[in-house]
């Protein structure tokens, strides 16, 4: 799954259009990889300008423009490790966030993570593999379905 964790100040992203324009526009990068929609979760959170700290210095004292801070969780699919990629996805980050950040003149700041897929599950099922039949059944109904392997054994001490 992709987790985007949007901090924002008030007054940036408080309705529900331009949360819902964003959400769709981060979305599309999954889908446009083969990920189920519903794998894109997206959190938009209000933090206080006198909350928030840039440099030593509180963005209330400097509130020229709104700092929007970004953590992205990237879970079901690991990127290859060479530049190319990462500036590819990079790119659609960005791309993503165009119309909704950049050109408004928000300052921003992001990074991504990428943690270990072992350690993830949906309603206690571990999610197919990325193209698998069974992951392709889960793109099409957009939702998790029990497939052969989505739970651990009992006979070897799981459920």
């Amino acid at each position: 799954m992709p987790l985007w964790q949007i901090y924002h100040p008030p007054g940036v992203f408080e309705d529900e259009a331009s949360k819902a324009a964003l959400a769709a526009d981060i979305t599309k990068i999954y889908t446009g990889v083969n990920l189920p929609a519903f794998y894109v979760v997206v959190h938009f959170n209000t933090i206080q300008p006198s909350n928030v700290f840039v440099g030593g210095v509180s963005k209330s004292a400097s509130a020229d423009k709104p700092f929007i801070r970004i953590v992205i969780k990237h879970i079901a699919i690991r990127l290859d490790n060479n530049t190319e990629t990462y500036r590819s996805t990079a790119g659609m980050i960005d791309n993503a966030l165009k119309s909704h950040v950049y050109e408004k003149g928000y300052d921003c700041e992001y990074h991504v993570e990428e943690t270990e897929r072992r350690l993830w599950k949906f309603d206690g099922m571990i999610p197919p593999e990325h193209m698998s039949e069974a992951h392709m059944k889960w793109v099409e109904e957009n939702k998790p379905s029990v497939y052969e392997g989505a739970y651990w054994s009992a006979e070897k001490g799981h459920y």
